[in-house]
């Protein structure tokens, strides 16, 4: 009799170490293979009526190193704190049309990974790009409408050759 309970014991206590085993193993490759999408604030563009002023503005009572297209915030990267990013603030003109389709005062640009593989799964979802994809050294863009429609800009970042752009023409970030 304990000879059998003592089987039972351990048969029960091998499925579940076995199921505890696999459920880790799941969850671990279903993590690695994950796409990752967005993973920062690139920048925030926004209209008003005049940018120079709006800039000044910001400049003299905020303290924002301002240059002729609005501000870049530098920061470390939380996955590599060796690195360096970066996140542009931009004030445009109220009459700009690169907002456009949307009507909106506003524009959110985000940081992503692998721009290319990003859009082929939005477009899968049945999200509207509105563009093709355009690439820089200093990174690949593309723009797509959220479902309120506010237009979105994706950028994967080239954070190195963005940080030399900007040296190169002797802008300051703010920090």
């Amino acid at each position: 009799m304990k000879k059998t309970t003592f089987i039972i014991i351990a048969l029960a206590a091998s499925f579940c170490f076995g199921f505890a085993f696999k459920s880790i193993i799941n969850n671990n490759s279903n993590n690695s293979t994950k796409m990752k999408r967005v993973t920062g604030i690139g920048g925030i563009f926004f209209k008003c009526k005049d940018p120079q002023k709006v800039m000044d503005w910001y400049k003299t009572h905020l303290g924002i190193n301002t240059n002729q297209y609005g501000s870049v915030f530098e920061w470390r990267q939380a996955n590599d704190s060796t690195k360096k990013g970066f996140s542009q603030w931009s004030p445009f003109k109220e009459t700009t049309k690169y907002f456009e389709p949307s009507a909106k005062e506003f524009m959110i640009n985000y940081r992503v990974e692998n721009l290319e593989a990003l859009v082929e799964e939005l477009k899968k979802e049945g999200v509207t790009v509105t563009d093709t994809i355009e690439t820089y050294d200093y990174g690949k863009f593309v723009h797509i409408m959220d479902i309120e429609g506010n237009k979105i800009e994706l950028w994967e970042p080239n954070d190195i050759v963005y940080e030399k752009m900007g040296v190169d023409m002797g802008m300051e970030t703010t920090k």
